[in-house]
């Protein structure tokens, strides 16, 4: 049986899944394979060679067992950013912010924060971040977090 966490009010805990939909699934399977996301499971078809639709989904492995869901058929421009609305960005837990990034860039994700030192101010208690932003292939903003304590 999975550790389904220590949430005693849910029953469990944790995030389970994240998902996106891609423009262009294949090359959003691949992004994520640069940067370590294992696929677990897939179903679904490509049936649009006989008039029908990408119906294609999959579940990633973020490298701890919680989960980057990536569906098929997204439609409009991938180049133009998402507005911005309740999910701001999802961050992926790092020790090695500056290669992550590096690894995101060369995969074809646009950088939007280089990797900096972040200390919040009038934190409740003091921490100190490295992270970095990109845009991925399919306009969703990716964190790269690294902080010792959180």
């Amino acid at each position: 049986m999975p550790n389904n966490g220590h949430n005693p009010v849910i029953g469990g805990g944790g995030f389970h899944h994240i998902a996106i939909r891609a423009y262009d699934f294949d090359k959003t399977l691949a992004f994520y394979a640069a940067l370590g996301f294992e696929k677990k499971h897939g179903w679904g078809s490509d049936d649009r060679a006989n008039g029908g639709k990408d119906s294609r989904a999959a579940m990633l492995d973020v490298g701890d067992g919680n989960y980057l869901e990536v569906f098929a058929g997204r439609e409009g421009d991938p180049n133009q950013e998402l507005p911005e609305g309740g999910l701001l960005h999802f961050a992926l837990r790092t020790t090695a912010t500056d290669e992550a990034l590096e690894r995101a860039r060369a995969a074809g994700a646009t950088v939007t924060m280089e990797p900096r030192r972040v200390v919040p101010n009038n934190s409740e208690t003091p921490h100190e971040f490295w992270i970095a932003f990109v845009r991925g292939l399919d306009g969703e903003v990716v964190e790269f977090f690294y902080n010792d304590t959180l």
